[in-house]
């Protein structure tokens, strides 16, 4: 069978396992832990199907696993023992009757469709034949260490603060939050470019632009920054903050 196929026929049955987990376990926000495990599943799979492996593709696969269980970790662990998060309790009102159906397709089969096209630089490296190793190599390593840095400390400096009763109401504007309004999410989107750099390195390469292309496009116009800043914005220090600090690009903060 194709090599894309394969695995788009094996993504579909793993969204589909959580579309019932989600079910069983009656919160949606389960898809945001499948999100991070399904590029971990993908590009193992696709690594044991290739004929040759190689050291670009094994350690793409080990970048793309330390991002994927730590996201997926960090998530569970924020949700454990909470109410259902914000944005999926939403649809659920809205939804009414039509709620699992709705689910099914716009939550678990589109984040699936997502996955597929970002984790497209991945399996062309996989299917590749392997290259020696280059300077673009260790450019994209470089890119991932940054954006990874910047989306593991964001998510734990933002958890710390929340964590205080202190700030209770209030926004966090310390560490790289002073720097970005959204460091994680810069962090996810830089962690992809870099991952791209390293497929430049086999052929047709950069057919896997549409990975960063997607999550970039994700975050900035769909699910991300625009949600997040709604939400953000029904703190009254948001719009001060707004005008000092950069929206995803870290830069010094205004005064």
């Amino acid at each position: 069978m194709n090599y894309y196929l394969t695995l788009a026929l094996i993504l579909f049955g793993y969204m589909s396992f959580w579309f019932v987990v989600s079910v069983i376990k009656k919160r949606n926000d389960v898809a945001d832990v499948a999100w991070g495990l399904g590029f971990v599943l993908l590009t193992w799979i696709s690594f044991l199907m290739s004929k040759e492996s190689s050291t670009r593709a094994l350690v793409v696969a080990v970048l793309v696993s330390i991002w994927g269980l730590r996201l997926a970790w960090h998530i569970h662990a924020r949700n454990k023992g909470k109410t259902e998060d914000y944005r999926y309790l939403a649809w659920r009102q809205q939804w009414g009757k039509w709620f699992f159906v709705r689910s099914y397709f716009q939550v678990y089969l589109l984040q699936g469709f997502f996955l597929f096209l970002i984790v497209t630089p991945v399996l062309i490296i996989n299917k590749s034949a392997p290259t020696t190793i280059g300077w673009l190599d260790i450019l994209g390593v470089m890119v991932w260490l940054v954006g990874f840095y910047f989306e593991a400390m964001g998510d734990a400096q933002l958890t710390r603060f929340i964590k205080n009763p202190e700030n209770k109401g209030k926004l966090t504007q310390d560490g790289l939050w002073a720097y970005t309004r959204h460091p994680n999410y810069f962090g996810e989107v830089t962690q992809w470019w870099g991952i791209w750099f390293l497929a430049l390195s086999v052929p047709n390469g950069w057919l896997g632009i549409i990975g960063p292309m997607t999550i970039t496009f994700l975050i900035l116009k769909v699910s991300g920054v625009p949600m997040l800043e709604k939400k953000m914005a029904e703190n009254p220090a948001f719009e001060n903050y707004k005008k000092r600090v950069s929206m995803f690009f870290p830069w010094p903060p205004r005064n």
